[in-house]
């Protein structure tokens, strides 16, 4: 099991900090970060948190899997590694078929 976890159903009003100091509960917390909306600044509804060890990880897996976390029932699994993104898009708007000109062009008579 790696040391790094998911953590799911994060109250709204969940932080960097308020997520860590549950996670201690098990273990050497390394890092814990809620992920943020941009455009409202609230969480997201949920998190990583990578715990020093991989005993401490499935210590925390086990403990705090549906525990309480200000009224929410957290889910806590372990993160799967972020699939690569494709390197494509990049040209917003429509994206269709450079048949530029008045009408379309293209030789239809």
């Amino acid at each position: 099991m790696g040391k790094k976890l998911y953590v799911g159903n994060l109250p709204y009003s969940a932080t960097d900090d308020s997520l860590k100091a549950v996670f201690e509960q098990a273990g050497t917390v390394e890092s814990a970060k809620v992920i943020m909306d941009r455009e409202t600044g609230r969480c997201k509804g949920f998190g990583f948190v990578e715990m020093s060890t991989d005993g401490e990880a499935a210590e925390a897996l086990n403990k705090l899997n549906n525990a309480d976390f200000e009224g929410r029932a957290m889910k806590v699994a372990e993160a799967r590694p972020q699939a690569p993104r494709s390197g494509g898009g990049g040209r917003g708007g429509f994206g269709g078929g450079g048949r530029g000109g008045f009408g379309g062009g293209g030789g239809r008579y």
